[in-house]
């Protein structure tokens, strides 16, 4: 496969912006099984990055859903990073308008708007300060319906957050709080990896009936660029993509990580003759696709799954401790992590805590070499 424009960016994880198999050229996209299910495979596609991929889907929805609303802090005039530039202006501020610096007050209020029956599209501006916020997603949204005895829902609720390491963001612009939100029954949590992925996941978590909470890695914005089809279209969620077929050994991720670990196949398949790698991105992480990967892991016999969260109790352990039970007969090496340190997110040592193509790769031999 070959990449599309994909230029570098200062401060991307090495293979961001290099992709020769995650970006798909224009042709290859008539071979995407999921947009010829969706019959867009013949359709029209424009230029776009993951932030304007990630515009272009609340635009769709705005446009499509008179109950639809967008608001967080500066979103009236794009936010940080430019996603929702351009809808103020042409839906008006009573659609897109900009909220106290409250993370606790933002997810309030969408959870009162979705109550209501209004599609609530909320921004934290950053997924580090989604924290004060926590009380109201897990002990709230989550639970909302359940309490309510299904007579009510907030299941209108989106709520949208920047994530992962930038290459410069230190201790409160880095983190990667995914698994604090998928021990919460009742919220489901995504993350794209890049603008097809972002466009469809995007407009499938703003209509599903359950609160989503949508995380985005702020270092893919602009790291690359993909032609995405200009209509209306989904991507289902709970569904895992296989991006690479293999037969040795499965290696699992999600969001900026498959980049890294198309990286370290292509070291490895080069390294090692003969060897075949699966790689597959779990996209939504509550619930996650445990059928898919089980079959991977059933046929390969081998997994690495990788993540920039910290090691203990990240996804990767539930992810983990799943496969050993589904799996256990046909595991020809036990489930290996790489993962983020456990420490607070460096700054000057950003590059020694994240899980890297070499700390990937090195997985990879070992799990081959077990």
């Amino acid at each position: 496969m070959h990449s599309l424009e994909a230029k570098p960016v200062n401060g991307l994880p090495t293979g961001v912006a290099q992709s020769k198999l995650l970006v798909r050229s224009e042709d290859e996209l008539y071979k995407f099984p999921e947009l010829q299910s969706l019959g867009l495979a013949d359709g029209r596609f424009r230029k776009s990055n993951l932030y304007q991929a990630v515009n272009d889907a609340m635009r769709i929805a705005l446009t499509t859903d008179e109950t639809a609303v967008v608001f967080g802090e500066d979103v009236k005039f794009g936010g940080v990073f430019r996603c929702t530039m351009g809808l103020a202006q042409d839906f008006g501020s009573d659609r897109v308008f900009n909220t106290p610096i409250v993370e606790q007050g933002i997810v309030g209020f969408g959870i009162g708007l979705a109550t209501l029956g209004h599609t609530a599209i909320a921004e934290i501006q950053f997924a580090d300060y989604i924290y004060p916020a926590f009380d109201q997603l897990v002990n709230e949204a989550a639970k909302y319906r359940f309490r309510a005895g299904d007579q009510f829902d907030c299941g209108g609720l989106t709520v949208r957050a920047p994530c992962g390491a930038v290459g410069h963001g230190a201790l409160y612009h880095s983190q990667s709080p995914e698994a604090f939100f998928t021990h919460a029954p009742g919220l489901k949590v995504v993350m794209p990896r890049g603008p097809i992925q972002a466009k469809g996941l995007l407009l499938a978590a703003i209509r599903d009936p359950n609160p989503v909470v949508f995380l985005e890695p702020k270092v893919l914005y602009r790291a690359a660029v993909e032609r995405i089809p200009e209509g209306d279209y989904e991507l289902p969620l709970g569904k895992a993509e296989v991006v690479k077929e293999g037969k040795d050994i499965t290696l699992l991720g999600w969001g900026t990580q498959l980049y890294v670990l198309e990286d370290a196949i292509r070291m490895a398949e080069r390294d090692l003759p003969g060897l075949s790698c699966e790689l597959i991105d779990l996209r939504t992480l509550l619930p996650w696709d445990v059928d898919t990967v089980a079959r991977s892991v059933t046929k390969t016999g081998r997994l690495v799954v990788a993540h920039e969260a910290p090691h203990t109790s990240g996804f990767g352990a539930e992810i983990a401790a799943t496969i050993q039970d589904q799996c256990f007969l046909k595991l020809q090496a036990p489930v290996r992590r790489v993962c983020g340190l456990d420490t607070p997110f460096p700054l000057a040592f950003e590059r020694f805590y994240l899980p890297d193509r070499v700390r990937c790769y090195e997985a990879i031999k070992e799990t081959m070499n077990y």
